[in-house]
């Protein structure tokens, strides 16, 4: 499929290629929370298939998150226990049908989301300043 014919999926191919690594991380927690959200959504309406790969869609976002991290950093041996944890939720939330998990492991990658926004801005404010 040409991009041409789509220009929704130009434009998000450029916004994938064209971001800062910081960026991404961004995009990766939305995208999580998006996906949650439309598994809680199938889940409501009771369409298991939907859910199944929704679900399935955040949990790759988890793990995409897990293996890029650079395990140099302090914090990225903090942050692999609590993606690990989140990945655990989603499978369990997958399995028993319980939008609890889903909503619990969302409320984290906004928490996530959040503060990686607040990262952004103080390290341009600090690039700024120089």
């Amino acid at each position: 499929m040409a991009y041409g014919a789509q220009p929704h999926l130009a434009y998000h191919q450029n916004s994938v290629t064209t971001a800062t690594p910081e960026g991404l991380t961004l995009k990766l927690y939305s995208g999580c929370i998006r996906f949650i959200k439309l598994a809680k959504k199938a889940m409501d309406e009771k369409n298991i298939q939907e859910k199944n790969t929704n679900i399935q869609k955040a949990q790759d976002i988890i793990r995409e998150l897990m293996v890029t991290l650079n395990m140099d950093y302090e914090i990225s041996h903090q942050l692999m226990p609590l993606y690990e944890y989140m990945n655990h939720q989603l499978m369990q939330a997958n399995i028993k049908n319980d939008p609890a998990l889903l909503d619990e492991v969302q409320g984290m990658a906004e928490d996530f989301r959040e503060t990686w926004q607040q990262v952004i801005k103080a390290n341009k404010l600090q690039k700024q300043a120089r």
